[in-house]
């Protein structure tokens, strides 16, 4: 039987907990930026991720991370460049291409996301001991490669 014996509560656990990050992080995003939605958020973030990172940061490659289809991200855009939280660029070297930055405005709405995240980790990491954390990372890194493997490959 070994790990099976907490299969049920464990998977209650993480249902429950699942929709209470989801919630808690609308209502987060909505109370930092009331005109965002989580989804447009996740957007925002990702765009700033790509630009720092030196990632590709045109809209195919933010769509494929996202995994979202290209029409549904140039809904998206559309709607945060009208907000001021996007911008698209012409790139200098290919003028056919157009890159997604981040205006200030953008800028600040990821600061306030990563700052919900920074809670939420340090919350989680202060009630556990160094092996606890260790263990927790490495289940929850298993659940990660199991859902991008079978469901985002």
């Amino acid at each position: 039987m070994g790990n099976n014996r907490y299969a049920g509560e464990l998977n209650a656990f993480l249902v429950e907990v699942f929709n209470d990050i989801l919630k808690t992080e609308e209502l987060y995003v909505t109370e930092s930026c009331a005109d965002l939605s989580v989804r447009e958020m996740h957007i925002i973030e990702e765009v700033c991720r790509a630009v720092d990172e030196g990632r590709d940061n045109r809209s195919s490659a933010i769509a494929a991370a996202q995994h979202v289809t290209a029409g549904t991200l140039t809904v998206a855009v559309n709607q945060l460049e009208s907000k001021g939280y996007l911008e698209r660029v012409r790139d200098g070297s290919d003028k056919r291409s157009v890159r997604l930055r981040p205006t200030e405005k953008g800028r600040e709405a990821d600061r306030r996301h990563a700052d919900f995240h920074r809670e939420l980790v340090e919350a989680t990491v202060s009630a556990l001991a160094p092996e606890e954390a260790e263990v927790l990372a490495r289940g929850l890194s298993g659940i990660a490669a199991f859902i991008r493997e079978k469901y985002l490959g």
